[in-house]
């Protein structure tokens, strides 16, 4: 009988960053799915998503290790050589974010700011009724909705390639690695 190896963990995702998801997770779907658009309540969410995005840019430059952009920044030769690694089936399983993953939290943080930008400008004197911004702004929302599934479709398929449950690590901090 051989023994059997002991899953593999690692601390990762510190509590600043995993409050920082879920609570953006739950602004945009309370945005996408259950508040009315223009009303106070979907402005305030979205504001919050806005200021979820600020604190986490500031974390990324003085939080823990993990956290920081400079452990993960998708730069083109990590992410060349991460799509490299997949492509030809050698592909490891990183501590953090992977490229691909830095980058698309980078996109869906762009998107979550200039949602609340172009919301915020369309209560402005300014822009009041201004319809190219809120095409803009609905144009924006679709954006992050495909990235949003592109985002859950990519952790699902990855937790299965590494064998370790992402979703899980994202709410105790910890990777797991059968």
């Amino acid at each position: 009988m051989t023994p059997t190896a002991l899953p593999r963990q690692e601390k990762v995702w510190d509590i600043v960053v995993r409050l920082f998801h879920w609570s953006l997770v739950a602004c945009v779907l309370a945005n996408l799915l259950f508040l009315e658009e223009g009303d106070p309540p979907h402005r305030w969410a979205g504001y919050i998503a806005s200021g979820l995005v600020l604190v986490r840019i500031v974390w990324g430059f003085v939080g823990s290790h993990h956290a920081r952009f400079a452990s993960f920044f998708p730069t083109p030769s990590r992410l060349a050589a991460h799509l490299a690694a997949l492509k030809s089936g050698r592909h490891e399983s990183s501590a953090g974010h992977n490229p691909a993953g830095a980058l698309m939290m980078l996109a869906l943080m762009g998107l979550v700011i200039s949602l609340g930008v172009s919301g915020y400008l369309m209560g402005t004197d300014q822009f009041w009724g201004e319809e190219w911004l809120e095409e803009v702004h609905e144009a924006l929302a679709t954006l992050l909705q495909v990235a949003v599934l592109l985002h859950v479709a990519a952790a699902l398929l990855m937790s299965r390639i590494e064998r370790v449950n992402l979703v899980r690590a994202m709410i105790t901090g910890i990777k797991t690695w059968r």
